[in-house]
């Protein structure tokens, strides 16, 4: 049931978007077409309200040494200006939720989980940091959040963007980030997305957002841009090979069973986190299913949930799957027993009867030229 409303709600029922409810948020599904939004970040430059993610901040003296008890990650070793992405895990080894910490010094950092898990990582981290010195405050409800994704990107914010900072944009690395001013709004602006593409994404409290939005969108006019809701999201997610929480990773996954046995740091961190034991059973007794890409041979996508099969009898399951808007053909995230998932392995998919052909390849789908 949906029971928030981003600030920039007013601005997507102007634009024409239809609704639909994620993680308890009325959100964009799309504005008009779903393809088009998707091809235009491909090509130039999709504009995303992203503010159903959470904003966590984690301060104080112990805020870095918490981070790597509470995550599976070895967050104290990032640089200051850094973004990282790892994942909160429970006793068991399964999965939270997956997030991205971003560090502004030892004793700063935010932490942004997605927008259904919100509540429930704030929560977490307030109870874990019992026995730190630190404070943890959720600014999830007064932080929205825009992202700029696309090859035009770039351009469109330094048209927003004082020249005396144009270098913070430019010289911008991957998952890093600066505090700049775009559009006469305060953000902080990080090279960071979801989409595959080059792109940014920018923080700023809820009073701006509405303002910043238009100001994007008119910048982006002459590059074509568009606004984008979750349905060209998805597929762009999903071409990059990236999962999603609900879909590909749940409590009942451990990150070695999604293929994300790196990001956790087993060998770096020398102290106990939390899993940290079922994780190192996990990884030893290795997992049953993994996470496999799948191309598909014939025009039908697999959808979540329809039987993965060799030989008729079923290895597996879908997770994720649509037809590639980019490469022309279905695509697919699945888990498949160990013993059938090795690249190039012939499998198929039970589209409702149906048994049509796919093959194992690897990630991601589609990979941008850099």
């Amino acid at each position: 049931m949906t029971e928030n409303y981003t600030a920039l709600y007013e601005e997507h029922k102007k634009l024409g978007a239809s609704f639909t409810d994620f993680g308890g948020w009325q959100m964009p599904l799309k504005y008009s077409s779903e393809l088009a939004e998707h091809h235009a970040v491909r090509n130039a430059a999709g504009l995303f309200d992203l503010s159903h993610m959470g904003e966590v901040w984690v301060t104080g003296p112990q805020a870095a040494a918490f981070l790597d008890y509470v995550l599976v990650g070895k967050l104290s070793a990032i640089a200051d200006g850094k973004a990282k992405y790892s994942l909160i895990c429970n006793e068991d080894g399964g999965i939270i939720d997956d997030l991205i910490t971003y560090r502004f010094g030892d004793e700063k950092y935010l932490v942004v989980p997605n927008a259904g898990n919100a509540p429930t990582v704030a929560a977490a981290l307030a109870e874990r940091a019992a026995a730190f010195d630190v404070t943890v405050e959720d600014a999830s409800a007064a932080t929205s959040l825009v992202a700029v994704q696309g090859p035009k990107a770039e351009a469109i914010l330094l048209k927003l963007t004082d020249e005396s900072q144009h270098a913070l944009v430019t010289d911008l690395k991957y998952y890093a980030f600066n505090e700049v001013t775009v559009a006469g709004h305060d953000v902080i602006l990080a090279r960071t997305g979801y989409t595959g593409e080059d792109g940014f994404e920018l923080f700023l409290p809820n009073e701006g957002a509405a303002s910043l939005w238009e100001s994007v969108a008119q910048a982006g006019e002459e590059f074509g841009i568009v606004p984008c809701g979750l349905a060209s999201r998805d597929s762009l997610r999903l071409e990059a090979g990236m999962p999603l929480y609900g879909n590909e990773l749940s409590l009942e996954r451990s990150p070695f069973d999604a293929g994300l046995g790196p990001v956790v740091a087993l060998k770096s961190k020398e102290g106990d986190f939390v899993g940290r034991a079922a994780l190192e059973a996990a990884k030893e007794a290795g997992p049953k299913r993994k996470l496999v890409g799948l191309k598909g041979h014939g025009r039908r996508a697999g959808r979540g949930g329809y039987p993965v099969l060799k030989d008729g009898n079923v290895v597996g399951e879908v997770t994720s799957g649509q037809p590639s808007p980019t490469l022309g053909y279905p695509v697919a995230l699945a888990y498949v027993d160990v013993e059938h998932a090795e690249l190039g392995t012939a499998l198929d998919v039970d589209l409702r009867g149906k048994a049509e052909p796919f093959e194992i390849v690897a990630l991601p789908f589609y990979k941008r030229q850099k």
